[in-house]
């Protein structure tokens, strides 16, 4: 049955060591436009840990919202927390993640990332299988985390009735 009344995806939510440092990425590097700041939030009770699954101390300093694409939402915490852990997970890891990003042309995106300095994890790779017509490379963002870039212009095999 699902979820009742489920109808999209409304927005993903990370955290980052440098607000700063991620406005200049999602906006000069990634082409996110910048929408709207909230905070500080903060509270003595419990209602951190019972709300947001934190320590009741944690603090949110200020938290960012950046619209990406021209529809997706991106809301970038600034956390402070007495047991806050700063290492990335890998995909591996419990916890591990991406976000990818649907481009036209690959290629010409992976050499917009390379010329700013963008750590790019290897070259292209093809898909296979279903996803055969996909082109895909991972890269970080300048505090770690995963992004990928994915390109199908014509389809990927799934979709077109070609599962082989």
């Amino acid at each position: 049955m699902g979820l009742p009344g489920l109808q999209r995806l409304d927005h993903i939510g990370f955290t980052v060591p440098d607000l700063d440092q991620a406005q200049a990425f999602l906006v000069d590097v990634l082409g996110c436009e910048y929408l709207y700041s909230l905070g500080p939030f903060a509270d003595d009770g419990t209602w951190m840990a019972d709300h947001l699954n934190v320590h009741p101390r944690a603090t949110v300093p200020e938290n960012r919202f950046f619209r990406l694409g021209g529809q997706a939402i991106l809301e970038v915490f600034s956390y402070t927390a007495p047991d806050q852990r700063t290492e990335q997970p890998r995909n591996c890891d419990v916890g591990g993640h991406h976000i990818a990003l649907y481009v036209d042309d690959l290629d010409a995106a992976v050499d917009h990332l390379r010329r700013h300095g963008v750590t790019v994890l290897g070259e292209p790779t093809a898909s296979r299988g279903p996803h055969e017509g996909q082109r895909w490379v991972y890269f970080l963002a300048p505090w770690g985390m995963q992004f990928e870039l994915v390109s199908y212009p014509n389809g990927r095999a799934f979709f077109r009735g070609e599962t082989s």
